[in-house]
């Protein structure tokens, strides 16, 4: 994958919607990849991207999170920690092998293929401008929005 190159996609999103990447040419659009709902690391990162959400409207962007987990999981997800922006849900995983995401992944000693924590930044012409790759939750969210204001 050229990371300067994504082909358009869609997903179901909650809202009973299907979000589409090309939907949104005129804004930002940051795209976070989690492991799952419901656990610590994706919690805290939704959390935080949640407490910035008024920063990134006032810089021109739009947040989605995207993980393997159903609608159902997300619209759960998404209620219980009051998330202002969307979870897209990429059950059959052609979105996160279109970016890359999948990994094995060390868990109890045993190997897993799993999501890597990851996000991707699109500039307002829908190009890609920044990744970050296995990334740690804590703080990420503020260091998207610092980057998202330099567009």
């Amino acid at each position: 994958m050229s990371e300067s190159v994504i082909k358009d996609f869609e997903l179901p999103s909650t809202g009973n919607a299907t979000f589409k990447l090309s939907d949104h040419c005129g804004k930002n659009v940051v795209v976070y990849f989690y492991p799952k709902d419901n656990t610590s690391g994706c919690t805290l990162e939704g959390q935080e991207f949640r407490d910035l959400y008024g920063d990134f409207t006032k810089a021109n962007t739009i947040v989605v999170g995207v993980s393997r987990d159903s609608l159902k999981s997300h619209e759960g997800f998404k209620a219980e920690f009051d998330f202002p922006f969307e979870l897209l849900a990429d059950t059959d995983e052609k979105v996160c092998e279109l970016f890359g995401v999948m990994k094995l992944k060390n868990m109890y000693g045993k190997q897993v293929r799993g999501v890597e924590r990851s996000t991707f930044v699109f500039d307002v012409n829908g190009k890609l401008v920044k990744g970050w790759r296995g990334l740690k939750a804590p703080g990420h969210a503020a260091e998207v929005l610092a980057f998202v204001k330099t567009l």
